[in-house]
């Protein structure tokens, strides 16, 4: 069974920074994509940034450079997918999740979104 964990979520001052890890046990060669969404209160979750197993990560608009995805990859070991975010604002308040889309079903069937608990991240003075 797929698992994600989430780490690193917190309340920051605007203009700070918080590092978000997410240690999944799937399967690097069953992966079709790893990334970040938020949702806050009343609004609905939307991506931030994704980055696919053969392609250039991508990012939403309201990232201004401010936010970096990274991936780890090891061989039989825990994948790890993390969001650096920067130049934190106070309308980056939300419960952040990690994401997978996940051939779960074989290469013949599109893949399966996994999500993570969530983790919340507070950004006020």
């Amino acid at each position: 069974q797929v698992q994600l964990v989430e780490s690193g979520g917190g309340s920051v001052q605007p203009g700070g920074s918080l590092k978000l890890s997410c240690a999944t046990t799937a399967d690097i060669f069953s992966i079709y994509a790893m990334g970040w969404y938020r949702q806050a209160p009343g609004k609905e979750r939307e991506l931030i940034a994704d980055v696919t197993t053969s392609d250039l990560p991508r990012y939403a608009g309201f990232t201004e450079g401010r936010f970096i995805i990274s991936t780890i990859s090891r061989d039989n070991d825990k994948n790890m997918v993390s969001l650096q975010m920067n130049s934190l604002k106070p309308e980056d308040t939300a419960v952040y999740y990690c994401n997978i889309q996940y051939y779960s079903n074989g290469f013949q069937s599109p893949p399966v979104d996994y999500w993570g608990q969530g983790t919340q991240v507070t950004v006020s003075s």
